[in-house]
């Protein structure tokens, strides 16, 4: 946003967490809100846009709306996931929804609330594939190529950085030939990780800010639960999602979470397309045996290529950008043309 001509009032998403960490997180969140706030008192908002997290949007969406702000939400809350008992609010706090899955416009709209499906920038946005070139070192040569992605945040390598090199080790067991990568979302990620885990098996490269290219040069990857697991749709390959947990955390889910599935390519297929551990308070030896039959069984990961190229054609012929951009304009009651100029 701050390179496309915002100012920012604030930094608050820099590194997400959750849990007992989150509470500074929400304070801080709190005084930006406030300051929003006074600034919007003098500054009369057209439209306010929340991303994400109603937990944090909620309260300013309140404010804003009392200022005879419209409300346009970009990135629909996964209330079908969990929560679905909050639609009132959003119904009561809300405009207009952007929704970024293609399920989720006939689920909201259902429930009372206007939504509009624009696609999803992962799968939708052009990438420039040249321009992380300069981060991209070409990794030992070696087969099968394993992608390891530790997630976004800092407290997912903590949780998970040991894990994935545990599964690595395993999946060299049978194939002493293995070559690695892991592609770190942030330097700090990569340094959370290097201090989690240790030192690198050998034969394993860490990269930073690569996904595209770590992508299409893998055979498979293990990522922590996330987006990331739809740059992996957008390349076609095979991925198994994994996320550590506490067994309270797991018993929350279980009790919390209405969707059968947990990572997006099979929430978008409907089915178990890739294997999923998310979220994992157990024993390592089933993600292991996943990881094993991926590294030794060519036809299954075809199998799930295909399937990922299924979910992918979900989106085709969207352009998420633009068409966020014209509900937006629209909720404000300006003209769509705006939009080219």
């Amino acid at each position: 946003m701050e390179a496309a001509g915002a100012e920012m009032m604030g930094r608050t998403a820099d590194d997400g967490t959750m849990g007992i960490p989150a509470l500074a997180k929400v304070l801080a969140i709190h005084k930006v809100a406030g300051e929003i706030d006074r600034w919007a008192a003098s500054n009369q908002v057209a439209v306010h846009v929340p991303v994400d997290s109603p937990a944090a949007n909620f309260p300013m969406c309140k404010r804003m709306k009392r200022r005879g702000a419209r409300v346009v939400h970009l990135v629909a809350p996964q209330m079908w996931a969990w929560g679905p008992w909050r639609i009132a609010k959003l119904r009561r706090l809300s405009d207009h929804v952007i929704c970024l899955l293609p399920f989720e416009e006939a689920w909201f709209r259902a429930r009372g609330v206007d939504a509009t499906f624009v696609g999803h920038p992962v799968l939708n946005d052009v990438h420039d594939a040249s321009a992380a070139l300069k981060d991209w070192s070409e990794p030992v040569a070696g087969s099968p190529k394993v992608l390891l992605l530790p997630g976004s945040r800092t407290i997912e390598a903590d949780r998970n950085g040991e894990l994935l090199l545990e599964v690595l080790r395993a999946i060299r067991q049978d194939f002493p030939q293995t070559t690695a990568v892991i592609a770190a979302a942030s330097a700090q990620v990569a340094e959370r990780f290097y201090e989690s885990a240790g030192a690198l098996p050998q034969r394993t490269t860490m990269m930073v800010g690569v996904i595209d290219q770590a992508a299409a040069w893998c055979d498979f990857a293990i990522a922590v639960s996330g987006t990331v697991t739809l740059d992996l749709t957008r390349a076609r390959k095979p991925v198994i999602g994994i996320y550590r947990a506490s067994r309270i955390a797991c018993i929350g889910a279980g009790i919390m979470l209405r969707s059968p599935y947990r990572l997006l390519p099979n929430i978008l297929a409907g089915r178990a397309l890739v294997p999923e551990f998310v979220p994992w308070c157990g024993s390592s030896a089933p993600i292991i045996a996943a990881a094993r039959r991926m590294a030794g069984d060519a036809s299954w990961r075809k199998e799930i290529s295909s399937g990922l190229d299924q979910v992918a054609q979900l989106f085709a012929g969207h352009d998420p950008g633009t068409e966020s951009a014209q509900v937006i304009l629209r909720v404000a009651g300006l003209a769509d043309g705006l939009i080219n100029k």
